[in-house]
């Protein structure tokens, strides 16, 4: 196991499990649901992504990382589950039964991912929702099941007959001597392994931190602490759960009428919403107030914006540039108190225009070289950098990965929405990931059930904050 798998795997905690999960809205044909398909279909798609037939195992004592070992009992009837709602089901049901799901940590002694396939739902629909270790999936070498089960067309794909056979696991015997060995020739790796292995949380996110501080002073906000907010405080063990729909087309004619990116008009519209909930808690809300967001994204390359600065712009498939896409992340004060809309989106095209200028190529070889790039699984990287940041810089992490805008099959079924669902961190009630997809752009909202009682008026909120921008130009 890698030095930063092993950080996420010692990191899970109980109130704030590691897993970055994926729900999808599916519309199931006239012949109804096939969960047998399905069934094939996951376990003819394994070896594209061998690591889910594995588990982790630790060594002795301590004395090494955990290394990741073939499960000889592996069951894949355990892993792909079959449940449903109470016909016909409603989406608010759907998302308690998500947030349920989320809350619960996975079973360490098992390959370290579940997927759920839920039928009832109302509008002859069903969902797949899946969660995965963020210890589990890399972005690179180690990819998401979800990203090797979809397909372009509606016809069953073709079952591959893979023949598989377990390793056999090394003995402990083994595992200690090797370890040993290592230990006597990188001693300094055994120290921070042996760290790790005690749960020295504050060692590991300090080093982490102390890597990826290079990226923070890059922006100005970094040098001041987040503002106090209701956003940071302790987490409990269960979940709440929300989502938005919105039009893509909309944030393109944000793009169009302003000369920003999407990803401003995307900001842009969480500040509103943002704003909009701190108002409804009765909080109080000057024109200075702000909320500091951490935003890893998949950018393009950038284009000239206004007074020659470049603009960072988020890539959709079929946009232009989307080939040439990297990943980066931000630091951000969102202007949650600026009452206009429109001078909302100039204060956040101003910071990631400010961004372009002087973080792009340090900040792109930085997290490259963190985690790798793969921009498919950019929400898995997002909770891998903001566990290593310090909480103490930002109030709220949002996630915008860029998703195909053509239709996409699980097993003949056509997907017609995806929602991503981030893990929290340590004293973080919400987090917000979104996702184009098919013309829409779909948010996943992760909330404390204790903290965020009214995760659901954000939510709304996206909706009215995106309309106000639209017509406030109109």
């Amino acid at each position: 196991m890698s030095a930063q798998d092993a950080s996420f795997y010692f990191l899970d905690a109980s109130n704030t499990p590691m897993h970055m999960g994926s729900l999808a809205i599916l519309q199931v044909p006239s012949g109804g649901l096939d969960f047998e398909a399905v069934l094939r279909l996951v376990e003819g798609r394994l070896h594209l992504v061998p690591r889910y037939r594995q588990k982790v195992r630790e060594v002795a004592y301590g004395l090494a990382r955990p290394v990741w070992v073939d499960d000889t009992d592996f069951d894949i009837t355990y892993h792909v589950r079959r449940s449903a709602l109470p016909s016909p089901g409603t989406d608010d049901q759907l998302h308690d039964l998500v947030a349920r799901l989320t809350s619960r940590p996975l079973d360490t002694t098992r390959p370290l991912w579940e997927m759920y396939v839920v039928e009832g739902l109302a509008g002859n629909r069903c969902a797949v929702f899946v969660k995965s270790h963020s210890a589990l999936v890399d972005g690179t070498h180690a990819l998401d099941i979800g990203q090797v089960l979809l397909d372009e067309d509606d016809e069953l794909p073709a079952v591959v007959d893979d023949l598989w056979m377990p390793e056999r696991a090394p003995g402990e015997p083994a595992l200690v001597a090797e370890a040993l060995a290592q230990l006597v020739a990188q001693p300094r790796e055994g120290i921070a392994t042996l760290r790790m292995t005690l749960r020295d949380v504050n060692t590991v996110v300090d080093e982490a931190s102390e890597v990826l501080g290079k990226l923070a002073a890059l922006v100005r906000t970094a040098a001041q602490p987040a503002p106090s907010s209701l956003l940071n405080v302790p987490v409990s063990r269960s979940r709440r759960f929300a989502v938005a729909r919105t039009d893509l087309e909309r944030y393109r004619e944000i793009r169009a009428r302003y000369g920003c990116s999407i990803n401003d008009a995307v900001l842009t519209v969480v500040a509103g919403a943002m704003r909009t909930w701190l108002l409804s808690r009765g909080e109080p809300v000057s024109e200075a107030s702000t909320l500091r967001v951490l935003a890893p994204m998949s950018i393009c390359e950038a284009r000239p914006g206004t007074n020659g600065a470049a603009v960072v712009d988020v890539c959709g498939a079929g946009e232009s540039g989307a080939e040439h896409a990297w990943t980066s992340s931000f630091l951000m004060d969102l202007p949650v108190g600026e009452p206009n809309p429109v001078m909302r989106l100039s204060h956040v095209q101003h910071a990631t225009e400010e961004f372009a200028r002087q973080g792009r190529p340090v900040t792109a070889r930085t997290m490259v070289r963190l985690s790798g790039f793969a921009p498919a699984s950019l929400h898995a990287r997002a909770a891998r950098l903001a566990s290593g940041m310090s909480q103490r810089m930002f109030n709220l992490v949002v996630t915008n990965a860029p998703g195909p805008q053509i239709p996409l099959y699980l097993a003949g079924m056509r997907m017609v929405e995806m929602y991503p669902v981030s893990p929290l961190l340590e004293n973080q009630t919400l987090g917000i990931a979104l996702t184009s997809y098919d013309g829409y752009v779909h948010y996943g909202l992760n909330a404390d059930r204790d903290a965020m009682p009214d995760v659901d008026v954000v939510a709304a909120s996206l909706h009215e904050s995106l309309e106000e921008l639209v017509e406030a130009g109109g």
